[in-house]
């Protein structure tokens, strides 16, 4: 049964990563769009790009538990 568990959570873990990931180019792009009209909120354009960092952290995170530890 704790393998099945572990199963569900690495599922979840991906799943979750992948929402993630598209979470932070859908960012990535309303900065781009932001900075490429020359008159952005430049607040705004602060806010968004912690948010796409803070999602950079949580990729990051999921990814090192997904990766399993190799020792070479």
């Amino acid at each position: 049964m704790n393998k099945a568990n572990e199963m569900k959570n690495v599922d979840v873990l991906r799943i979750e990563l992948a929402v993630f990931r598209s979470e932070h180019g859908d960012l990535d792009d309303a900065i781009a769009a932001l900075e490429a009209s020359g008159r952005a909120d430049q607040l705004r354009l602060r806010r968004l790009k912690k948010q796409k960092l803070a999602l950079k952290d949580k990729i990051s995170r999921i990814e090192d538990k997904l990766t399993p530890d190799i020792i070479a």
